[in-house]
């Protein structure tokens, strides 16, 4: 019986040479980087601390894959750029990805497919099938799973924050925003939004303002206002972190969507500093109309030369209606050659009011929005692709954790003097560093991935295996002895 015959692609020339492409060669994998990331993870338990306290209603007679796995699974198969779970069916049998997964590379023991993760983020279970729907006592496990699952993801968010922190900070900034989440189907509690003019999720996220480390993630309704439960959020955040850190310093920043009164409230009443823009109105426009002359005729006269003119004004004294007594409200009013504009911020800090609005309140623009940006961008959060609300409030958590992950890794890499990678964005360490080929070569005694000696990155990945090994250590979590590093 002849061998069957080898596949192959036939291209245009390559010079004179015919270009012909074949699909015989050895096991190669193209995510080889992640490695140093999954290196530290083992290291700092991140990944398997959370499998720990995870709820999983799953059946020990059918489960094949352990709870570790599955989200090892999933975590990084966003860090790897691919974010459906429809990829993991062509994943499942990847030698990397099952390396990553602490399975041997083998075909034969592959990961679990696209249906068993869909299934696992639904928390679905197989107990207790033989009985009718609506005779099944462990539903109501599987949906105290579902709930649970999201208050666990938060908890541990900020319990990991806590114990990778080298020595207590004296400061945290609790940065919170509300972002938008398109969604392109029939998936449950999506609805229209009229401000963003698309049918979405709208989901509350808070950052560490100094590190941009993720400290909370609620997936919410599309349609809700932009301060729905964020009192709730902060009152788990802040009383987490005072637990932790008694003296710790806590200030609020946000914009103008979460400046309603019970947010002011709740952050008078719990000692908190805090900075949240505040919308315009004819009240404030008017107390600023003298300032706003002036910066015209400023202009006027020097717009040539400086274009860009900004003043900075209190107004003391001011009360909105809902408001049991006055709070502080500092002005920026700024002419650009596009025209000219006034926005405030509500506050309690007693800084210059130049120092409150350019010096804290616009660094907004590096966190939240940058991490945010990244977690839609760089790691694809907004494709929330299943129907139920809990299983894609599970999946934008999973994206987070990633997040965190990152954010981990550069820490690490800063702490070693590698600032070239502590201020790359997800985008770029995954061109640079993660995405390597590798041949694989599997023995009875070692699993053995050949890299290109010609890698341009090889000698700064391999500083940060050693990097992510030191930065564990500082930590107390030591791990599994460093390995040798030769170059």
């Amino acid at each position: 019986m002849p061998a069957p015959a080898t596949p192959y692609v036939t291209l245009d020339h390559a010079g004179r040479q015919q270009l012909k492409i074949t699909f015989d060669g050895p096991r190669i994998v193209s995510d080889a980087g992640l490695l140093a990331v999954r290196d530290l993870d083992r290291r700092l338990g991140v990944l398997a601390g959370l499998a720990e306290l995870f709820p999983d209603p799953r059946s020990a007679k059918y489960r094949t894959h352990s709870t570790e796995a599955l989200l090892i699974q999933q975590v990084y198969q966003l860090l790897a750029g691919y974010p459906d779970g429809d990829d993991a069916n062509a994943l499942r049998t990847d030698p990397l990805f099952q390396i990553l997964a602490d399975v041997a590379p083998d075909p034969e023991r592959p990961l679990a497919s696209g249906s068993t993760l869909a299934r696992f983020q639904y928390a679905f279970t197989r107990r207790q099938a033989e009985l009718p729907l609506q005779e099944r006592p462990v539903l109501l496990e599987v949906r105290h799973a579902q709930c649970e699952r999201v208050k666990l993801f938060n908890r541990y968010l900020l319990g990991l924050f806590v114990r990778t922190r080298r020595t207590p900070p004296a400061e945290v900034i609790l940065d919170l925003d509300a972002t938008d989440d398109p969604v392109h189907g029939r998936q449950h509690l999506a609805a229209y939004h009229g401000y963003y003019r698309q049918h979405q999720y709208l989901p509350l996220l808070v950052y560490d303002g100094h590190s941009g480390f993720p400290l909370a993630v609620w997936l919410r309704p599309g349609a809700v206002h932009a301060s729905c439960g964020a009192v709730a959020v902060l009152a788990e955040v802040v009383a987490a972190l005072r637990a932790a850190w008694p003296g710790v310093r806590l200030v609020v920043r946000g914009d103008s969507g979460l400046a309603v009164p019970e947010v002011y409230e709740f952050c008078e009443a719990e000692d908190l500093s805090y900075a949240l823009g505040y919308g315009s109105n004819a009240v404030l426009e008017r107390a600023t109309e003298q300032a706003l002359a002036d910066v015209e005729l400023y202009y006027a006269f020097y717009g040539q030369r400086e274009p860009h003119v900004q003043r900075y004004e209190e107004l003391p004294g001011y009360q909105a209606g809902t408001w049991p007594h006055p709070r502080r409200v500092v002005a920026k009013i700024e002419r650009t050659p596009q025209g000219s504009q006034r926005r405030f911020v509500v506050t309690n800090l007693t800084d210059r009011a130049e120092a409150v609005y350019r010096d804290f309140y616009v660094q907004r623009g590096a966190v939240p929005e940058q991490p945010i940006g990244e977690l839609k961008n760089g790691l694809q959060a907004d494709r929330l692709s299943a129907h139920g609300f809990c299983a894609n409030a599970l999946r934008l958590a999973l994206h987070v954790v990633a997040q965190a992950l990152v954010v981990l890794w550069r820490e690490a890499a800063a702490a070693a003097g590698l600032a070239e990678v502590a201020r790359s964005s997800v985008g770029t360490l995954r061109q640079k560093l993660w995405k390597v080929g590798a041949v694989v070569r599997v023995s009875a005694r070692r699993v053995w991935l050949q890299v290109s000696a010609s890698w341009p990155g090889q000698q700064l990945w391999a500083r940060l295996c050693a990097a992510g090994a030191v930065f564990a250590t500082t930590l107390g979590r030591p791990g599994p002895a460093c390995a040798e590093v030769v170059m």
